[in-house]
Parts: structure tokens; C-alpha cells; sequence
């Protein structure tokens, strides 16, 4: 394990001279520079309704806990440990965040250009790896169990994000980011479509469920699991995200546009909170019109899919999930940095 800081604002500045020192193969990365509001309310979290209200706290702002990194993604909160596990994919590690000493270290290198990170109902590690295109399973003792690689006998894409159900079934999207280029993984022509796909809780059975969204993205499911939403990353002409009905043997059906980012924003992990409301990483398509400083953060829509809250970053957040010994702290994973806000609200288990 590499026990480089990337936290402390003095060291932020000798990142290259730290990373000088880091294992074999380890590629440099700069900090990024965050100047938090010392004002309460933080006028970085809005209310675009007052019911957001509810879910602000007054004296709580956005912390930035680590930077150095190059694309932040798919964190993970391990509660026993009091740390943050969450994914440097162009860097090939893994790092982690610890709570009881705010430092950040690397916590697997390589790591195979891990992308989403979750945890199954006994507390393993579930890891989308980019460049074997797998899913795999951490065990007690540290070795590595391979729970799905291909489907119907061909490799999958790039397992993107993951997301394990109260009765042990893994849901993981597969998209073609990670092998679109040299970036996240390796470069490589798809052998199957964009797909959503059930692993058994068994581990057994491999099911495709979606294969019809193009750039399916982040998911996760409601409160009562009765719902799943996905995002459809390349949906035209805006982003989106869609609901489907889960049955109990894991089918889905009424499939219904839930959100459309109705413009320049753009979509990426989702987390749902106890009340149902949707935590979304958002931030700039791209598109020319679009204003990054105006939209990198997150975005928040109630469970009718309204946008009722915007907890602007000064980078585009591309994953987040909510931890902490209470479950209300935001963990934002956002393109170089890490960030935090305590919120008045805990995610759903």
C-alpha cells in the first residue's frame, strides 16, 4: 500500500514529488485548487425548491477531502472500517479515503482500471474492472473471485457501475467507455450491445436484462427496491434517466422516462436517498451552449423526478454515494478531487 497524503493543502502542491515515489507505473497527477465558502449557509448548495430546504443544514458546507487524482468515480463507503474506497480509473488504482485520519491512500495498484465499486450483503468488495471487462469479488482473505467476465460466450464492454439488491442478486450496466480508447482501459471493438445485466444471488446466472439504452450508465433502485432507475448516458438529444417496475424474480417492466436533463447537463452515477429522492452526478455534455461552471455538482430531483436542489462543485461530479456513521454525509467523487457535505437526509439501504 502506497500511504501518500493527497489530502493536506501543502502537500497538494509537491503532488509530482510524491508520486515520484509511488510504485512502479504510477502516473502523475496535479491537485486541484478549492477555496471552501466560510459562510453558512454555504451559498454552494441551492435551493431550486423549498422543499430542498429540508434537506440543508445550515451550518454544514462542501469540503473538499483529497485531490491529485485524474478521474474520480465509483465510490463506496465501508462503514466497519470508516473509510471511503473509490476509483482513479486513468491512474489504475484504487484509493482510499479514511475518516479517522482524513488521509488518502492507495488502497489497490494496478487495479485492472476499476471503475463502480459496491459492496454484497456480507460486506465484500464488488469491483467493475475496464481493462478485463469483469466483475469481481474481493474476498475476506484478498483474492480475487471472477463473477462474471462474459455473457453468452462473448467479453463483455466495460462493467461500468454496480449496485447489489437486499436479496444478494448483483446489477451491474456495461457500456463501451472503457474500451472507446487508451484512456480507461484498453482499446477494443464491443462484442455485445450496451446492456444491464442480473447476476444470480447464487452467482450462478448471468441474465441481460436492457439492451436497448445507448450509453447505459449509473443505476440504483428506490427505497423499497421496487423500482430501479438506469441512465442513459448517449440518449439524444438530452440525457435521461429511466424507471422500471422490478419484479419479484428480478424482471423489469413499465419502463418510463423519469428525468431529462432538457439540455447541456449531463448525467452519470445516481443515488437514491431514504425519502426516494434521486442524488445525481452531474455536470457539462459538452455541448457548446453548455456552462460548466453553472452545472458541475450535483443535482437533486424529488421522487416525481422535479429538480429541487443543486450542490454546485467546481468540478464535474461523476459519482457519489452517501456514508458516515449516520449515513448523511454526501461523498461526491468528482473528476480530480474528493468532496463532502453533511445532509439532512441518510441514503437508502
Amino acid at each position: 500500500m502506497d500511504s501518500t497524503d493527497l489530502t493536506q493543502p501543502g502537500r497538494r502542491r509537491l503532488m509530482g514529488a510524491a508520486l515520484a515515489a509511488a510504485p512502479v507505473g504510477m502516473v502523475q497527477a496535479q491537485a486541484f485548487s478549492f477555496t471552501p465558502n466560510q459562510r453558512y449557509p454555504d451559498p454552494a448548495v441551492r435551493i431550486l425548491d423549498p422543499e430542498f430546504a429540508k434537506y440543508r443544514i445550515y451550518s454544514s458546507s462542501v469540503e473538499q477531502l483529497a485531490t491529485g487524482f485524474r478521474w474520480a468515480e465509483g465510490p463506496v463507503w465501508v462503514g466497519d472500517g470508516r473509510y471511503l474506497l473509490f476509483s482513479d480509473i486513468p491512474n489504475d488504482r484504487i484509493i482510499r479515503w479514511d475518516e479517522t485520519t482524513g488521509e488518502a491512500s492507495v488502497f489497490r495498484h494496478p487495479a485492472n482500471f476499476s471503475n463502480g465499486l459496491a459492496r454484497d450483503r456480507q460486506g465484500r468488495l464488488l469491483v467493475c474492472e475496464h481493462l478485463t471487462r469483469r466483475v469481481t469479488r474481493t474476498e475476506y482473505d484478498g483474492s480475487i473471485t471472477v463473477l462474471a467476465d462474459r455473457y453468452e460466450g462473448k467479453r463483455f464492454n466495460s462493467p461500468n457501475d454496480i449496485v447489489c439488491r437486499s436479496d444478494g442478486s448483483i446489477w451491474f450496466t456495461d457500456p463501451p467507455f472503457g474500451i472507446g480508447g487508451h484512456w480507461e482501459g484498453e482499446k477494443a471493438t464491443p462484442e455485445l450491445p450496451h446492456g444491464l445485466y442480473r447476476i444470480a444471488p447464487d452467482g450462478k446466472q448471468v441474465t441481460r436484462l436492457l439492451d436497448d439504452l445507448a450509453g447505459i450508465n449509473g443505476l440504483c433502485f428506490s427505497p423499497d427496491e421496487k423500482v430501479l432507475y438506469v441512465v442513459e448516458g448517449r440518449r439524444q438529444p438530452s440525457r435521461g434517466i429511466w424507471a422500471y417496475d422490478v419484479g419479484a424474480d428480478g424482471t423489469l417492466s413499465n419502463k418510463r422516462l423519469h428525468i431529462d436533463a432538457n439540455g447541456p447537463g449531463a448525467i452519470d452515477g445516481i443515488k437514491c436517498d431514504e425519502a426516494g429522492n434521486l442524488w445525481c452526478g452531474w455536470g457539462s455534455s459538452g455541448a457548446p451552449e453548455a456552462k460548466p461552471e453553472e452545472l458541475d455538482g450535483v443535482m437533486v430531483f424529488n421522487p416525481a423526478g422535479k429538480p429541487i436542489g443543486h450542490i454546485r462543485l467546481p468540478e464535474r461530479c461523476a459519482n457519489l454515494c452517501f456514508g458516515g456513521a449516520k449515513r448523511n454525509r454526501l461523498f461526491m467523487a468528482s473528476s480530480h478531487s474528493l468532496y463532502a457535505l453533511y445532509v439532512e437526509t441518510r441514503g437508502a439501504v
